[in-house]
């Protein structure tokens, strides 16, 4: 039975997206889910450390103690294959919450990727990897594991609050998260906005100074 007490409540994970909207999902780049997510603040301030590889999955989340990651491990036990680890460690970076051993056994039980609100250590190991991870920073300095935590509620991850659930995008140029609800809808404005971005393209490469896609944003602000 889940622990119902503020500080040490272990809820249950919410289950993986379907295997069509994750797959979809891979296929689109994250500017263009921003772009269609009013380019709100979102998740900012978080460093990529894998060296390839993009991230695609359902949030599993995990609030701890910054520098302690008691808690992390009994969301570990939870991760489903499609879970993305999502952990708020309070953004502290004078400890590291996880590094290449909890990796590895999450990588064992198909996990997507974590995103760490904190900071991890073992960069190699990551840099050397396709594993998604994000974290805010790194240090050598371990962690402590004495709690309190909470598994499986709403947490903050830099800016933007992920409950678990939310489907959670990551490449490049960043990290994107959203409801799994809202996931149909985006798929397709994204690709509405791939084909129009393919448009400009073709257009650029005619090679003319004047552009209809500039004379809309002039003509929006009455200076066409």
């Amino acid at each position: 039975m889940a622990n119902i007490l503020t500080g040490a409540r272990q809820l249950p994970a919410a289950p993986v997206a379907p295997a069509a909207i994750l797959e979809a999902l891979a296929g689109i780049v994250t500017p263009h889910l921003s772009d269609n997510l009013a380019r709100r603040e979102g998740i900012s301030g978080l460093r990529r450390y894998n060296g390839s590889g993009k991230l695609v999955g359902t949030a599993l989340t995990v609030k701890t103690r910054p520098g302690d990651n008691l808690m992390i491990y009994k969301a570990m036990m939870q991760i489903q294959p499609g879970h993305v680890l999502v952990v708020d460690a309070g953004g502290d970076l004078s400890n590291a919450v996880l590094g290449e051993i909890m990796k590895r056994y999450l990588q064992i039980h198909g996990c997507a990727g974590v995103v760490v609100d904190g900071a991890i250590r073992d960069v190699a190991a990551f840099e050397a990897d396709s594993f998604p991870c994000y974290a805010r920073g790194h240090i050598h300095r371990g962690p402590y594991k004495d709690g309190p935590g909470e598994v499986n509620v709403p947490v903050s991850i830099g800016g933007q609050v992920i409950l678990p659930g939310d489907i959670v995008v990551g490449d490049e140029d960043g990290l994107v998260s959203f409801p799994a609800s809202e996931a149909e809808g985006l798929i397709a404005a994204a690709h509405a906005h791939a084909a129009k971005e393919e448009r400009i393209m073709a257009e650029i490469a005619n090679g003319d100074k004047t552009q209809s896609w500039m004379q809309a944003a002039f003509a929006a602000k009455g200076l066409a």
